[in-house]
């Protein structure tokens, strides 16, 4: 009996390995995830906001007659989802107001993807993967949001022990 028991399964030493694996990836903060899709999701939205701007009249022609968005001109339908995409992606990419920008972004995904381009769903569920996580778990430590919750929790600890002395 000693002798298998000391004999190791070959699937014994890939499951410690498994597991080890598991458990270093299970040390990544948020901090640092949320760092690509924060850059996913300026990445996108810039590139497509500057697209828009670089032919301003193909833009506007695009909002008269493919997108035909239902309540709303076609020039301010342009100017908005403009600035949407560029507003947005740089406040995300800064992680300033991360949570407002998301939204702001997540309300454009599903305006597309219900007016203006339903079949083009395996995009968008691309887009939202990433937009989505941002609104419930913000933009982490390494952004402006972060430095503005450490400033505001130093600042409560120092009024909170001003009012015991």
């Amino acid at each position: 009996m000693s002798g298998q028991a000391s004999a190791r399964l070959p699937s014994a030493g890939i499951i410690g390995l498994y597991t080890r694996a598991v458990g270093a990836l299970n040390r990544i903060s948020w901090d640092i995830l949320v760092i690509p899709m924060r850059l996913a999701a300026f990445s996108v939205f810039w590139r497509s906001g500057n697209v828009k701007l670089d032919d301003w009249a193909g833009t506007l022609d695009l909002f008269r007659t493919e997108y035909k968005l239902p309540l709303l001109p076609p020039e301010l339908a342009a100017y908005m989802a403009t600035t949407m995409e560029l507003g947005c992606s740089t406040l995300i990419l800064l992680g300033f107001a991360t949570r407002f920008a998301a939204l702001g972004l997540l309300g454009m995904i599903l305006v597309i993807q219900t007016l203006v381009y339903p079949n083009a769903w395996p995009d968008h569920i691309q887009w939202i993967a990433f937009i989505i996580p941002l609104l419930v778990r913000g933009a982490g430590r390494y952004s402006i949001d972060g430095a503005i919750a450490r400033a505001v929790a130093r600042r409560r600890c120092t009024g909170r022990d001003k009012d015991r002395s």
